[in-house]
């Protein structure tokens, strides 16, 4: 793997990664005031910017995979996915990942286009549920976030960042003393990225499906919110279009103003109703692909309707023949783009 970081070795490295810590720790004493309002003009399609689509993606892996066995109707299918921009994900501290995650938007920017990218490393991530893991400690997730953001300098991407993390101090495994560190390790996650003028930084919301907005506005606010670009809703859930404008709507009223992204991965029949609670959000069986990722949304709030989700990949290992959580699920890939 080519190397863009320009290090001779670990202590040039460190030292890097320990000077950016410093910079941005003289930010954080002002995470109170809040940052001026992003101006986004209405949208327009003349000169619209374009999202990158990875072509190292599973689902372009396995459209190459059908067509050497001669399976092209099923390519043709699933190439309703590969050929569409969707998020790349951050899971883990696994040697290299600032490398992959500069190479990525190098080749991005060489096809004057933005990557998406998804950080989802938090400590006690997905409160031992079916992407559990993450960080295993602050400190160590700082590091993380401050070589991500190192490998970025220079460069545009936007970033989702912590699906579920602020939602799951409000209504999840984390209350009193263990929720405000995590708020303020997001805080300080956010304020670190926005170091970056390049780095476009959406805070996950949740999803209008969990709770009241009015609910977990606080919470986002003292992750970092109004530092942010904005905040970003519906991540690998269900949720319509028109429900999360509603809900992103109230979100800006409560946050003065902060835009949003929505996940439309696979909305498109809005979301399951009935069953189990796991059953809702654990590949739910017949749902569709939704709109299309696009900077072009129509609303001036909404920044981008985007595929954080990729499409195809599951949700945890629920059900029967279901891999886990973030492996390619053929079957459930097909269902989606049929």
């Amino acid at each position: 793997m080519a190397r863009h970081l320009k290090v001779t070795g670990r202590r040039r490295r460190a030292a890097l990664v320990a000077a950016l810590v410093l910079v941005t720790a003289g930010v954080l004493l002002r995470d109170n005031e809040p940052s001026p309002a992003v101006r986004v003009p209405e949208a327009t399609t003349t000169g619209a910017p374009a999202l990158y689509v990875d072509p190292t993606g599973a689902a372009a892996d396995y459209v190459r995979r059908l067509e050497r066995a001669g399976r092209t109707a099923d390519a043709a299918v699933l190439r309703r996915i590969s050929d569409r921009p969707a998020a790349t994900w951050f899971t883990d501290a696994r040697p290299g990942y600032g490398d992959r995650a500069r190479q990525l938007a190098i080749a991005a920017g060489r096809a004057n286009r933005l990557p998406v990218l998804a950080f989802y490393f938090i400590p006690q991530r997905d409160c031992g549920n079916h992407s559990k893991g993450g960080a295993p400690s602050a400190d160590t997730y700082k590091k993380w976030i401050a070589t991500l953001t190192l490998a970025l300098r220079g460069l545009r991407a936007l970033v989702i960042l912590e699906p579920d993390a602020v939602a799951h101090t409000v209504r999840g495994c984390l209350t009193g003393r263990a929720a405000q560190q995590r708020l303020a390790l997001l805080s300080w996650a956010v304020a670190t990225l926005r170091t970056e003028p390049g780095v476009r930084v959406y805070l996950d919301a949740g999803h209008p499906g969990w709770m009241p907005a009015a609910r977990i506005a606080p919470a986002l606010r003292s992750a970092g919110a109004m530092r942010a670009h904005g905040v970003a809703l519906n991540v690998a859930n269900f949720q319509t279009t028109n429900d999360n404008i509603r809900y992103g709507t109230e979100l800006s009223r409560l946050l003065t103003g902060r835009h949003f992204v929505i996940d439309t991965s696979r909305n498109g029949n809005g979301p399951v109703t009935r069953g189990t609670a796991e059953r809702r959000w654990c590949n739910p069986p017949g749902r569709r692909l939704g709109t299309p990722p696009t900077l072009v949304t129509g609303h001036p709030l909404a920044d981008a309707y985007l595929w954080v989700k990729r499409p195809g990949e599951s949700d945890g290992a629920c059900g029967r023949g279901a891999p886990r959580a973030g492996r390619w699920y053929p079957a459930y890939a097909m269902a989606l783009a049929r």
